[in-house]
């Protein structure tokens, strides 16, 4: 029994005559004919009682026409639902993102909202490599990236540099600098997250000590924000790196944030996006995180 053969059906049942029925359903007679033929022989009863001048409900046709209204409407609520679903989600952006980007991230959700009229944005947080498989998948359809490294299959399309601040503790005597030389940082415990769990981080700063002259002497792993300053402010005295917007959100007794120079070490921010042309949705996300500057 197939929706066709009960529309079909249905269409006979209320014009009670198969030519007017052909019309409605803009098909030939014969194909009315045919599909009603074989609804009676899957049901194996006649469904109409036909005539050279009459057509008639027989007892199952009056029987099977209340499931059959029943059944296509069933079917077009079904359909219905498939289309909102489908709509929402074409209008559905997914954006992969991570801790720390401070007021950068209100600004691409004002202005996603502002261009996008009744498209949403969904953000979605994991770790780095889980939102790269997860854009090259489909999953998501884009992802917020710190540091420039191999993506295969996806593009890095730039977005804005971060500087990069060091957290001390304010009893030191470094504290009392309104900008601090990375020279200065030498011999001075530096926490630090693994080049295993941040490669594009570990890089930036090591690299940066060097270029100031010397190597960095690791305390211990950077673990969470709350502790990892805390150990500052008040441990042995140690320093640390957050990222500007990350740094002003994070007021810590104990603890100062300055900026480097000499070198001053920047992050720069990529979107990860397929190569793929970009549909509607994903043009707006683009457009909204070029505003962050």
């Amino acid at each position: 029994m197939e929706l066709r053969q009960l529309h079909y059906f249905l269409t006979v049942a209320e014009e009670l005559h198969f030519g007017r029925a052909a019309e409605r359903l803009h098909i030939v007679q014969s194909a009315v004919s045919q599909q009603i033929r074989r609804l009676e022989r899957d049901l194996g009863m006649d469904l109409f009682d036909r005539t050279t001048r009459t057509v008639r409900l027989t007892e199952a046709g009056k029987l099977l026409l209340p499931h059959a209204r029943q059944m296509l409407a069933t079917a077009a609520q079904a359909r219905t639902a498939i289309d909102e679903l489908r709509a929402e989600h074409a209008t559905t952006v997914r954006l992969g993102t991570s801790v720390g980007l401070g007021a950068r991230l209100e600004i691409i959700l004002a202005e996603f909202a502002r261009l996008s009229g009744n498209a949403t944005l969904e953000l979605v947080t994991a770790e780095t490599d889980e939102r790269l498989r997860r854009v090259r998948s489909g999953e998501l359809d884009a992802a917020l990236l710190r540091g420039e490294r191999p993506t295969p299959g996806l593009e890095l399309l730039p977005l804005w540099e971060d500087p990069l601040m060091v957290a001390l503790p304010a009893r030191h005597d470094l504290a009392v600098r309104g900008v601090i030389d990375m020279a200065e940082l030498a011999g001075l415990p530096l926490r630090l997250a693994s080049r295993q769990r941040n490669p594009t981080l570990h890089d930036l700063v090591t690299r940066s000590c060097r270029e100031a002259g010397f190597e960095p002497e690791f305390g211990p792993e950077f673990t969470t924000d709350q502790d990892t300053l805390a150990a500052i402010g008040f441990g042995k005295p140690s320093w640390t790196v957050f990222y500007a917007p990350q740094a002003e959100q994070l007021p810590v007794p104990g603890v100062v944030f300055r900026p480097l120079r000499n070198p001053a070490p920047v992050m720069r921010a990529f979107l990860a996006v397929r190569p793929d042309p970009p549909g509607a949705g994903l043009r707006v996300l683009i457009e909204a995180c070029n505003a962050v500057r």
